[in-house]
């Protein structure tokens, strides 16, 4: 039988405390996962963020925004994929809550990524999966979920969406801007794309 001891602050010595569940060691980051390239807006904005010469090595991709507008008003953050601008190659569903109201919609030109505005100093975030994207025998699947908390302003929103690009082409670029072709990305919106490994 395995003994058991009782401790007692007097018995252990050499103790560190630390601020995190860390302990000193560093991050884990997934090897499933790599960083295939990021932007981030530097101080004179920009009308759109595209990423091109995708590598197809991967299984899936995944993108992870940190994003603003430029305008007072909560703005919609649009992703296209290969160039492709016809609205019925997308289908596209959300759906959204605003901690007072929730919402759904379904249309096309397409796909919802995140959100924000420019009325505060905070930032919409988001994560979208682009699924099978170098799979030539399917539609693409893309689905998403982001968030926007404003200090309640009024503007906070979280939301779930997906949608099906209507193209076996295997995605080679991704091409982000409002769906408000007005709007521009403020400075400091981030966007870091990733490769996702196969079994």
């Amino acid at each position: 039988m395995t003994p058991v001891y009782k401790l007692s602050a007097s018995s252990v010595t050499g103790r560190t405390n630390y601020g995190s569940m860390l302990a000193g060691n560093p991050a884990f980051v997934p090897t499933d996962f790599e960083s295939i390239a990021t932007v981030t807006v530097g101080s004179g904005g920009a009308a759109d963020v595209s990423f091109t010469s995708i590598p197809s090595t991967y299984t899936h991709l995944q993108l992870r925004i940190l994003v603003k507008s430029t305008a007072a008003t909560v703005a919609y953050l649009r992703l296209r994929v290969n160039g492709d601008n016809t609205g019925s190659n997308y289908k596209r569903h959300l759906l959204y809550g605003t901690g007072s109201a929730a919402g759904a919609l379904a249309d096309q030109n397409g796909f919802y990524a995140s959100l924000g505005d420019n009325t505060t100093s905070t930032f919409g975030v988001g994560i979208t999966d682009i699924l099978d994207y170098k799979d030539t025998n399917k539609y693409k699947t893309i689905r998403g979920l982001y968030g926007y908390e404003a200090n309640n302003s009024g503007n906070e929103q979280i939301g779930l969406s997906s949608a099906v690009w209507l193209n076996t082409s295997a995605i080679s670029s991704i091409e982000l801007d409002f769906f408000d072709p007005s709007l521009d990305f403020a400075q400091y919106t981030h966007f870091a794309l990733y490769g996702i490994k196969g079994a």
